[in-house]
């Protein structure tokens, strides 16, 4: 068996044992959040708008900042992810903070089996479509769980950035999805104690998105790309305004951020 057959199996390992490391690390600044700091960015925010009384649905949520962050905004939220470590961070926090969320653990293209109702917002963000194999079937899962008329809200790490080796000093990957790449390295959170981890994950090009949404139907409402990136997470990066971080060597030479909202 290719290991790319096992990659949930592998990549749900990887993500248990980052958790911790994650709910430890000033990157996701747990005590501020707790404190009431937000987790979203300006990007997603301004896509989102005002949220309070609406139903969303949070794909690959990882421990639930986000998800939470959701709720304090008045939404009424469910979050789900692969990580039963995360998903039980998740819960724990939900409880202590009193928000008004659930949270489910199970894979994504597998969610039909654990839910059973539509939302008025289905919302994903950053670093979720590379660790998924096929995004017709993502759409898929998108679609079926947005009610008539909802809004599919996404902001994610722009394809381009991933063709890069680490130190973004030459081209290492295929634009398109060509195969699964699997790697072996550490996470993107400032921890020198973080241990390498095995996983599996697949570079989707702009087409590929966009053609899987437009397939199940659903209509385009706005794309944007961005020459920064929200967070510190990648090698040789300068802050060139607040909370805004590009390639030192590269500039604003490459996009690295996009967005995109679709109705059903």
């Amino acid at each position: 068996m290719k290991k790319e057959e096992n990659y949930i199996e592998i990549n749900k390992e990887s993500w248990n044992n980052r958790t911790d490391v994650h709910v430890n690390s000033e990157f996701y600044d747990l005590d501020g959040f707790m404190k009431g700091k937000s987790s979203l960015n300006t990007i997603e925010l301004e896509l989102l708008g005002d949220v309070s009384g609406k139903s969303i649905l949070h794909l690959q949520c990882h421990f639930g900042q986000d998800s939470l962050s959701l709720s304090r905004m008045g939404a009424k939220v469910t979050g789900i992810d692969l990580s039963d470590k995360a998903i039980k961070v998740a819960k724990e926090l939900t409880e202590k903070l009193n928000a008004d969320a659930e949270f489910i653990c199970c894979d994504l293209y597998d969610l039909p089996n654990h839910l059973n109702k539509t939302f008025d917002i289905v919302f994903t963000s950053y670093g979720t479509i590379g660790w998924l194999p096929d995004l017709d079937k993502w759409a898929a899962v998108v679609s079926q769980f947005l009610k008539p008329e909802g809004t599919f809200v996404f902001a994610e790490f722009h394809p381009v950035v991933w063709m890069f080796d680490d130190a973004f000093e030459k081209i290492e990957y295929n634009y398109f999805k060509e195969e699964a790449i699997e790697t072996l390295e550490g996470s993107y959170t400032e921890s020198t104690t973080d241990a390498k981890q095995q996983f599996i994950t697949w570079n989707h090009s702009l087409s590929e998105v966009l053609s899987s949404l437009l397939k199940q139907g659903l209509q385009i409402n706005s794309f944007n790309e961005y020459d920064y990136s929200p967070y510190n997470c990648f090698q040789n990066t300068i802050e060139f305004e607040p909370n805004k971080f590009r390639i030192e060597s590269l500039g604003n030479n490459i996009p690295m951020v996009y967005s995109l909202t679709a109705t059903k």
